[in-house]
């Protein structure tokens, strides 16, 4: 592809990133967007998050249902998000869907495998996320926290209190945060 293309589509990506969507314009970034023809999974990816940051994920679901390219491991974080705060019928239809034909290449990758445990928690489909996490071979805090989240979010403190003795990593802001919840829950 010819320099002058690539570059192109580079500023195109960051109007509607920086200039667009953080500035609340979400038609001219949307109408941006649709006169691209052909469009990256990258660029995918920037449109769906900056839905997300505008509270439009719904919409991040009818784009999604327009894509005409596989989505990758980003798109997929992303959309398991999107799934997560909308968290209706539809968002656990796609999301369960996306799960089950999520390539196994990305089975292997911590922040997809985390947002998809996000995502089923916030269903309450903690077996499932349950099961997602043991998959895992090598954890990091992001998906203890998530998954300590999960279990206070299912009301299944015990559990998270369980987890969070299993860690044996360094302990981050967010992680006493979380746990102190689980904790001042179980004594109400």
């Amino acid at each position: 592809m010819p320099a002058n293309f690539l570059s192109k589509i580079f500023k195109i990506q960051a109007i509607i990133n920086k200039t667009l969507m953080e500035s609340k314009d979400i038609d001219n970034a949307m109408h941006l967007f649709s006169s691209i023809t052909k469009k990256s999974n990258y660029m995918y990816t920037v449109m769906f998050k900056g839905l997300i940051t505008n509270n439009m994920a719904e919409k991040v679901l009818d784009l999604f249902d327009e894509m005409k390219i596989e989505p990758n491991k980003f798109n997929l974080s992303t959309l398991f998000n999107a799934c997560a705060v909308l968290n209706n019928n539809r968002a656990m239809k796609t999301g369960k869907k996306l799960l089950d034909e999520m390539p196994e290449n990305y089975r292997n990758n911590n922040i997809t495998l985390t947002s998809a445990i996000d995502m089923l928690m916030k269903f309450g489909d903690v077996e499932t996320a349950q099961r997602i996490f043991r998959s895992i071979k090598v954890k990091d805090i992001i998906t203890y926290n998530a998954m300590i989240k999960g279990y206070i979010e299912n009301k299944t403190f015990e559990k998270a209190l369980d987890l969070f003795e299993q860690i044996h990593l360094s302990l981050t802001n967010v992680t006493y945060t979380v746990v102190f919840n689980a904790c001042a829950k179980l004594c109400n």
